[in-house]
């Protein structure tokens, strides 16, 4: 999923929000229809920019209204503030009728009890849920649950790479091992240019590809009870190898060590950068120029070469989900919103603008889909692709790990040592940060 961290303690919104009942509102045993008229609509910034989405979106829930007579009011809110934003609304009542939530959000935010539970007849109303693909679901809410949300756009990790700038360095075809990946790197890496871009000031992102590291060295970041297993020699072994690429690896630019969500994108579409790994990156280099023959795409590298499960997985699975709020004054008209947006046509249409890989079954079958770079993006989530821990502390442990990589790429930049001691101590300093 495209998303951008900005956490706050969730558990004590948890607690609030057991106290307040999520704010109040109408009883959705009730119906909820006090305004069957509206809905507000609560989307997470997929394109390129604000106003990208907007242009996208007000043509579909117009299309809605003319359907049904229910006028969906739209705002697209920037990762940055989306999930401070749900938060707040969770204990406060004030929130939208409808929300877009990054999938590794939905075990945090189900906890507070704000959200519907997508129950069998709640499916029903949307055609069921074996309409959807198992592994999307699987990242709709914690296990043995109802979930919290409904997929909406599917996406996986891939590496873009620049063409002309693997031919100009003699590399023949993209590395399929991070061995490779260093040693291409290596060979980019001079007059200006760098071969790997990383942010090291987005924690979503760098939570993405420790966990990925982590599944690689056969580690995990939470024990099967759920408590968090963060200093772990697996996972010291992850953050210090991806923090390496800048750090004794120098195939990174030590500016990388600041950037924030997209500007290694934007770096990669000018030639600055030979590689990126990114989830669904397409539609946002054709908006910074790039001509879709100027990029490959090619799975993340893993140990062998061969991605799959296990410590061959090469990414998390990644996407978009859409949840309701129970205390909405129009829940039969929000679950009617739900089934329009991922109903065949709808899920079609949608990810092939964004990029994506619909979730929907049946839209997955859309030629469209069979396209080289989707059908990595494809194979990668049916293969190889494994789902970030379903937790309740999901969003903490996304905030203090994902500090403690921004952290340790600073250290990096500024020619500070980065050791198997002092990942070690970040580590666990993230860990006296999670609730206990």
């Amino acid at each position: 999923m495209r998303r951008f961290r900005a956490a706050a303690a969730l558990a004590t919104v948890t607690a609030l929000a057991a106290v307040t009942g999520c704010g109040g509102g109408t009883d959705p045993d009730a119906g909820g229809n006090s305004s069957p008229k509206t809905l507000t609509y609560w989307a997470s910034n997929q394109g390129p920019d604000i106003e990208a989405d907007k242009k996208i979106l007000e043509p579909e829930l117009k299309k809605f209204e003319e359907r049904t007579g229910i006028k969906v009011t739209l705002e697209v809110v920037p990762w940055s503030d989306l999930l401070n934003r749900i938060l707040a609304a969770t204990t406060s009542g004030q929130g939208p009728d409808v929300l877009n939530i990054g999938n590794t959000w939905s075990a945090s935010l189900q906890a507070t009890g704000a959200l519907l539970p997508w129950d069998e007849a709640h499916f029903d109303k949307i055609g069921g849920k074996d309409r959807f693909v198992a592994s999307a679901l699987g990242s709709a809410g914690a296990p043995g649950q109802d979930p919290a949300a409904v997929p909406l756009y599917s996406m996986a990790y891939a590496l873009y790479y620049n063409k002309q700038m693997f031919q100009e360095a003699g590399i023949e075809k993209p590395p399929a091992t991070w061995d490779e990946l260093v040693a291409a790197g290596k060979r980019i890496s001079k007059d200006g240019k760098w071969a790997l871009g990383a942010e090291g000031g987005n924690l979503s992102n760098n939570i993405h590809q420790a966990f990925v590291l982590s599944q690689q060295h056969g580690g995990a970041f939470f024990d099967d009870a759920g408590k968090p297993t963060f200093d772990t020699p697996e996972n010291v072994a992850a953050l210090k190898q991806y923090v390496d690429f800048m750090a004794k690896d120098k195939i990174v630019a030590p500016g990388n060590a600041e950037y924030a969500q997209n500007q290694s994108l934007q770096d990669f579409a000018k030639d600055k950068t030979a590689m990126v790994l990114w989830q669904s990156a397409a539609t946002s280099f054709k908006a910074h120029g790039m001509n879709p023959d100027e990029w490959g795409v090619a799975p993340v590298p893993v140990p062998s070469g061969v991605p799959g499960t296990g410590a061959q997985t090469n990414s998390m699975v990644a996407g978009i989900n859409m949840a309701v709020f129970k205390n909405s004054k129009n829940l039969d008209g929000a679950v009617e919103f739900v089934e329009f947006m991922t109903s065949d046509e709808e899920n079609t249409l949608l990810n092939k603008t964004y990029g994506s890989i619909p979730p929907v079954k049946a839209a997955q079958q859309n030629a469209a889909f069979a396209a080289p770079d989707l059908a990595v993006l494809r194979d990668t989530l049916a293969k190889s692709a494994t789902p970030l821990p379903q937790v309740p502390a999901e969003s903490q442990f996304e905030t203090a790990v994902g500090t403690a990589i921004k952290a340790l790429f600073a250290d990096a930049a500024a020619g500070r040592p980065v050791t198997d001691e002092s990942v070690k101590a970040a580590l666990a300093k993230a860990q006296q940060q999670m609730p206990r």
